[in-house]
């Protein structure tokens, strides 16, 4: 990882719309669930907008178009423009280019964004594993995604084609609920051939390289609902990270992150951007406390304590202090139920 365990979140005297000069977004899970925004995400993308930071979402998912997905995000009330707009579609079709022939067939097992990405590089889609491609591409497909498109990933990878996928995250928030993502399908074909693909998307260097060359971002910040996607993209990338709790991380997880997986700063959602981030600090009494607000947080025994009172976040910042410095380059086993229910979770 090259970089010292993160054993706290950090501080920001300043909102972090003005800190950094680009924020670069995931989108389910974080700007909206199901098609829906999330709640404060429209009102919170505006103001920073207006402030000046540059707003690109980023996404793994590989389903749609960037001009469909900026196109919807517009219909929201989040205006956007299609070069906004990073795909896994995009890095993955980079990464095939890089190492395909120009003009090569590339067997499709996907959505439209997938396709569109694959022409922009030169390669040609192709439906079956009869039409001669020459490598496979794996993307999220949607709930639609037919059976027999997994068979037909199977019998070409199983012939010995190189074998790409945007993206493995196993799951996706819905407006219902959690749902399987790209990489549950991905598994399907990994299990049938005993092949591995190559990978594009978060947390993978191909996602980091084909974002900062889309967006010419600076100082770029990383916000995402995802420890195992966003967090550790960013650590990867070595670039600073928002976790919003919008998405599939629980405070539960959050605490017991790895280091690859702590973020720099934790919000309940996109108002973050435009809150400056309080101090987390050590107990004065020198026992190994962490203060956040009003809230102290301490390792007993086996459990991860919390004392005092105040905003709830605060508290979880400093429960996230005393875990990941006992943890160290681990993840955190400690209890934490009676804590975090003090919180509310």
């Amino acid at each position: 990882m090259g970089q010292p365990a993160r054993t706290r979140p950090g501080t920001s005297t300043q909102a972090l719309s003005e800190t950094y000069d680009t924020a670069l977004l995931d989108l389910d899970g974080v700007v909206y669930a199901g098609g829906e925004a999330i709640e404060h995400a429209v009102d919170s993308l505006g103001t920073a907008r207006r402030g000046g930071m540059h707003l690109a979402y980023v996404t793994n998912n590989a389903l749609r178009t960037p001009d469909a997905v900026a196109a919807h995000l517009t219909e929201l009330g989040v205006p956007a423009e299609g070069t906004d707009v990073i795909t896994s579609a995009q890095a993955v079709a980079r990464l095939m280019a890089d190492q395909l022939p120009a003009g090569a067939r590339v067997l499709v097992v996907g959505g439209e964004g997938l396709r569109v990405a694959l022409r922009e590089r030169g390669l040609e889609p192709v439906e079956s594993a009869d039409d001669d491609p020459v490598a496979v591409a794996q993307g999220y497909g949607g709930p639609e995604l037919a059976w027999g498109r997994f068979a037909e990933a199977a019998y070409a990878v199983a012939r010995g084609l190189p074998w790409f996928a945007s993206n493995t995250d196993l799951t996706i928030p819905s407006a219902r609920g959690i749902a399987p993502g790209n990489g549950a399908a991905v598994e399907v074909v990994r299990i049938a051939t005993g092949a591995e693909p190559q990978v594009a998307g978060k947390p993978l260097p191909p996602m980091h390289r084909e974002t900062i060359l889309r967006t010419g971002a600076k100082k770029p910040l990383v916000v995402g609902d995802r420890l195992d996607t966003d967090i550790e993209g960013a650590v990867n990338g070595g670039v600073d990270s928002l976790l919003v709790l919008t998405g599939v991380t629980t405070p539960a997880e959050l605490l017991a992150a790895r280091p690859e997986h702590r973020p720099t700063y934790v919000d309940a959602d996109l108002r973050g951007l435009l809150t400056a981030q309080p101090e987390v600090g050590a107990a004065e009494k020198g026992d190994g406390g962490h203060v956040c607000g009003g809230w102290t947080a301490s390792v007993r025994g086996k459990a991860l304590a919390l004392d005092g009172d105040g905003e709830r976040l605060d508290g979880l910042r400093a429960l996230c202090a005393a875990a990941w410095d006992h943890a160290g380059d681990d993840s955190c086993a400690l209890e934490a139920g009676e804590a975090l229910a003090r919180l509310g979770w």
